[in-house]
């Protein structure tokens, strides 16, 4: 994934890019707390998610630790695995 930002932002431009960032991080910080309280894990479970990936998308991917347990939640974010 490549990010790309103007070179001189104003202060309205920066602080929609620091927000969008955060809420981003936010996002990402509740999913694996969410997970952590369910119990919920990828363990015996991530093979299976990647097979299924290779064969719908044509590509190989890993399910990393701190993906969402959701099927569908982790199926919208293969692009980044």
């Amino acid at each position: 994934m490549r990010l790309e930002c103007p070179s001189d932002p104003d202060d309205d431009e920066a602080a929609a890019a620091v927000a969008a960032v955060h809420a981003h991080l936010r996002a990402e910080r509740a999913a694996a707390a969410a997970s952590e309280r369910t119990g919920e894990t990828w363990d015996g479970e991530r093979w299976a998610f990647a097979g299924r990936t290779e064969a719908l998308r044509g590509r190989t991917v890993r399910v990393p630790d701190g993906a969402p347990t959701d099927r569908w939640t982790a199926a919208g974010r293969t692009d980044r695995f």
